[in-house]
């Protein structure tokens, strides 16, 4: 990450720092946020682009990403706690998004968004660190909830783990993995580039092949939240009718790489009662069939 490459790597990490509370953030949207965003993944829907549209245009749904990864970027910055091992910050990717709806995204809205650390939790490949956000509208309502899961590689947890029970329950699915439809989506080599500029969610591995390479990568990747973003969007196409007012709660885990020039596969593997609404299971596939998305969940009501 930006600003924290010199910083000597921490072996462990306790988790007395789940309830940490993040500083306050606030950003105000602008037509060309939300639009970009869309651009950025292909959604060309009224809801996203046409500003003559009764009720004006929102910003799809996975544009939450876009709005907290100012915190993520500079977290350093925004940690209350003096003693936080800052210096474990390189080690993590991006391992899990939980998010929930309320209501959309508008151009002109100012958000105030609060953070706390949610849970740490012990993981065979290092510590699961989460972190919830909370955007708020001016009048204080809630616009979403997002659980960031950090995965940071190879830094032990020195206990038993903290705040899972605090974590939302997400529903597993137990079926088979024969899909009910799929799409097949061609990621462009320009894909992260133009995803980068659009979403201004930096971070070198999505465009630089130099330091990909050095940290072990074969090439530029794909953002994991580019490519759930492009699973949302077939799955409001096919199963909410366009409408992104349906969609109210989203899982997924990045489990796998998008290399750019290949075509990745959304599949829609599960369908059933969803706590009042739809529950929909899916995953997503790289052009070497492997998952890169991994225990997709999405809720939807009408």
């Amino acid at each position: 990450m930006k600003g924290a490459k010199n910083l000597k790597v921490a072996k462990e990490i306790s988790s007395k720092f789940v309830g940490c509370r993040l500083k306050d953030y606030e950003t105000e949207i602008t037509w060309r946020n939300t639009m970009n965003y869309a651009a950025s993944v292909g959604e060309n829907a009224p809801y996203y682009l046409d500003d003559e549209r009764i009720g004006g245009v929102i910003a799809p749904p996975m544009f939450s990403v876009a709005v907290t990864w100012p915190i993520f970027e500079r977290i350093w910055d925004y940690i209350e706690a003096e003693d936080f091992p800052r210096e474990i910050i390189p080690t993590h990717v991006h391992y899990t998004e939980n998010l929930f709806f309320y209501g959309p995204i508008k151009p002109n809205d100012k958000l105030k968004v609060k953070g706390e650390v949610a849970a740490i939790l012990p993981h065979r490949a290092g510590t699961h660190i989460i972190v919830r956000f909370d955007a708020l509208d001016v009048e204080g309502k809630p616009v979403f909830t997002e659980y960031y899961g950090a995965m940071a590689r190879g830094v032990k947890c020195t206990d038993e783990g903290k705040g899972k029970e605090s974590l939302p329950s997400v529903p597993k699915y137990s079926g088979g993995n024969n899909p009910i439809w799929e799409s097949v989506i061609p990621i462009e080599p320009l894909a992260p580039f133009i995803y980068d500029g659009c979403s201004n969610i930096f971070f070198p591995i999505h465009t630089s092949v130099k330091f990909a390479r050095s940290v072990g990568l074969p090439g530029r990747i794909l953002q994991g939240t580019a490519t759930l973003a492009y699973a949302v969007r077939e799955i409001i196409k096919r199963e909410a009718n366009g409408n992104p007012f349906e969609l109210k709660s989203l899982y997924s885990r990045f489990t796998g790489m998008v290399l750019p020039g290949a075509d990745i596969r959304v599949q829609l593997i599960g369908r059933g009662d969803g706590n009042g609404g739809i529950a929909l299971f899916f995953i997503v596939l790289n052009d070497e069939g492997k998952k890169a998305i991994s225990d997709g969940y999405a809720r939807l009501e009408k």
